[in-house]
């Protein structure tokens, strides 16, 4: 497999995850959004994901872009460990955090739309996050365990991560929000995650290495 990805892109840091979860070995192919005026938008990977995205996965002679897709597509392939809970109701839920935040947040606080804001780049973020950490601390109070639903890590762990260390980088006051500060300590203590990390990839600039 290969992943297209960017050290601090939340999106590729949920399949990093993912793939360090499942033990699936993999070819890192670094795309600086910054870099060249963004690397994501050169013709030569235009081809392999048209929406100039990361990350984009090649993997079983398909490419894959969109991180849930590709984590669905990881879980039909390596169900080991297992991602969504068998239990109806619980898959619901993981799936339901996942959305509220791939969905609800990130989009509405990425690297295209805070470029477009100007001064208010950092305001902006903090108001999106923040809308939807009020909904996801209510929601958590009801699903949690040791993580986002029960005491199994699931995908809504893999996309709460990412979206708290985005909250931290744009100065969002984490006080209001006990139970998702719990699940990130929490999660950020297992290896999986601790390899995936901004600050452990090849990309890392030096000064943000851990």
């Amino acid at each position: 497999p290969i992943l297209y990805s960017y050290f601090r892109s939340s999106c590729s840091w949920r399949v990093r995850i993912a793939l360090a979860l499942k033990g699936i070995s993999y070819d890192l192919v670094p795309v600086n959004l910054l870099k060249d005026g963004g690397q994501q938008f050169s013709a030569e990977f235009k081809a392999i994901n048209p929406m100039q995205q990361v990350p984009a996965l090649k993997i079983d002679g398909i490419t894959l872009s969109q991180s849930l897709a590709i984590l669905h597509y990881l879980e039909d392939t390596h169900p080991n460990p297992r991602l969504l809970p068998q239990d109806p109701k619980k898959r619901a839920q993981v799936r339901m955090i996942a959305e509220h935040i791939v969905s609800g947040i990130q989009p509405l606080q990425n690297l295209s739309i805070l470029n477009q804001m100007g001064e208010k780049k950092m305001e902006w973020a903090q108001n999106c996050i923040t809308s939807g950490f009020k909904a996801l601390e209510q929601i958590l109070q009801h699903t949690a365990g040791r993580y986002c639903v029960g005491d199994e890590v699931s995908m809504a762990d893999l996309c709460l991560v990412p979206q708290v260390f985005n909250a931290e980088r744009y100065k969002v006051d984490m006080g209001p929000y006990p139970t998702i500060t719990r699940i990130n300590k929490a999660l950020l203590e297992l290896e999986a995650f601790k390899v995936s990390h901004p600050s452990r990839q090849p990309d890392t600039p030096a000064e943000l290495r851990a």
